[in-house]
């Protein structure tokens, strides 16, 4: 291991103390820092390594703590890149963190190394060579090569997540709230290529991190192709609405490739069977979630009554002996995290599910009818309760059932169950993030409520 790679315990604490006011004011700015709207009380660093000696480049695992959890427990873990340099360049000032006044970094501007392109160049150069540096670890897929010299640029329009694009041949992904396990977003592609499902890029590297005690390794960030020329799905269908253009056919197009991504991974991974006690305790989680969510979002009160009836009709399907088969799955599928190719291609990106989801609840089975309504919701975010949207659900299931052979809308009670609950999710995102877009979901509700 490097010697440049590791700090002894006390050089940590002393490190964290010198970076700790600025990173306090920092955080809860950050668009993907999930604690927003609670006071940071304190840092505990799990690891620092030194990707660039002098701590030039410092890739940090720190751990936030927030009331009202206990301050001792182990607080949420964020992935941080931090350059520092005794003044920034002029065009890194919206990257920096803060001006550091004592400690071993007095003197020195701390800022994040994303958006520098020189320290970007050092992520993608370690990406290129497996093997691990301190606390890091790196590898390389079987799928594609990682070239020199790529020019980086990051993208700004993450959110939980934080991504590099180099010389529009490849993207890095990094997770910034970091958990224990394989992130689905490595594991399921991963899991396609072996199929030889080229619906979905397949990752050229990646790295992670793993626990002194053995724990198991979580994932750090993802380098996948990047399509560049490729029309995001959601830009597109507003594109087309703006136009007045028929969207149909490209929805049956999707609905096609969902179902050759659904095929492939029901071979590539186990499948279980949905009994009573499965669909149960499904309908409980969702009417738990309607009532938690009523309670954040009181514009949700007056349809809760209406929607609960929804989740019943499921449980007495199980009850009296219905059965689904349930797989590995997307997990937040709609329009925006598809890509169509210049070809007519559709691309399934993002696998990483509802990151606000514990990680072993977005690694659950499910029957694939949770990604098509999560992508009837998305057809119906971009005109709601038009006949445009109608057309465009209704050729999106046929594409679908003409590659899977099974028709989704042949389960109306399932499907409307995971309709509801996804409108249920975007009415308490929409409240924290977009309030001016609460009444999209909340119309969906009204509608789903008669």
């Amino acid at each position: 291991m490097s010697e440049a790679a590791t700090r002894s315990t006390a050089q940590q604490v002393d490190l964290l103390t010198s970076l700790d006011p600025p990173l306090r004011e920092w955080l809860p700015r950050q668009r993907w820092f999930a604690g927003k709207g609670r006071p940071v009380t304190g840092f505990t660093l799990d690891s620092v390594t030194e990707l660039l000696p002098g701590a030039a480049l410092l890739h940090l695992l720190v751990r936030v703590h927030q009331p009202p959890a206990d301050e001792e427990g182990p607080g949420d873990r964020y992935q941080l890149l931090i350059g520092t340099a005794e003044a920034a360049a002029p065009h890194l000032a919206p990257a920096v963190i803060g001006h550091v006044t004592h400690g071993p970094l007095a003197g020195r501007t701390a800022y994040e190394a994303l958006m520098d392109a020189r320290l970007s160049t050092v992520l993608l150069e370690r990406l290129r060579t497996p093997g691990a540096l301190g606390a890091l670890h790196f590898h390389r897929g079987p799928h594609g090569e990682v070239p020199r010299d790529l020019a980086p640029r990051p993208l700004a329009a993450e959110q939980s997540n934080s991504s590099v694009v180099y010389g529009d041949t490849l993207i890095a992904k990094l997770f910034r709230r970091v958990v224990p396990g394989v992130n689905p977003d490595l594991e399921l592609p991963l899991a396609l290529a072996r199929e030889g499902c080229d619906r979905v890029p397949a990752p050229v590297a990646w790295f992670e991190t793993r626990g002194t005690d053995h724990t198991e390794p979580a994932t750090l960030g993802v380098l996948q192709p990047f399509l560049k020329d490729a029309a995001d799905g959601w830009d597109l269908a507003l594109k087309h609405l703006t136009n007045q253009q028929d969207f149909t056919s490209q929805a049956h197009a999707l609905g096609r490739a969902t179902a050759e991504v659904h095929t492939a991974l029901a071979h590539a991974l186990p499948t279980v069977t949905y009994t009573r006690a499965h669909i149960e305790q499904l309908a409980e989680s969702m009417t738990r979630r309607l009532e938690s969510t009523a309670h954040q979002v009181p514009a949700l009160l007056p349809y809760v009554n209406g929607l609960r009836p929804t989740f019943e009709a499921l449980a007495r399907l199980g009850a009296d002996g219905h059965t689904w088969q349930a797989q590995r799955i997307h997990g937040d599928l709609h329009l925006g995290q598809c890509l169509r190719e210049p070809s007519g291609t559709w691309k399934l990106i993002d696998f990483e599910g509802e990151p606000s989801r514990p990680l072993p609840e977005r690694r659950l089975p499910h029957p694939v009818h949770r990604d098509i309504a999560g992508m009837l919701r998305s057809f119906d975010y971009a005109a709601p309760q038009s006949d445009w949207a109608h057309a465009s659900r209704s050729a999106y299931c046929d594409g679908y059932t003409e590659v899977a052979g099974t028709d989704p809308r042949t389960s109306p009670t399932l499907l409307r169950a995971y309709e509801t609950d996804k409108a249920i999710y975007e009415a308490l995102y929409e409240a924290r993030h977009r309030p001016d877009w609460l009444q999209v979901p909340l119309s969906a509700l009204r509608r789903l409520t008669r």
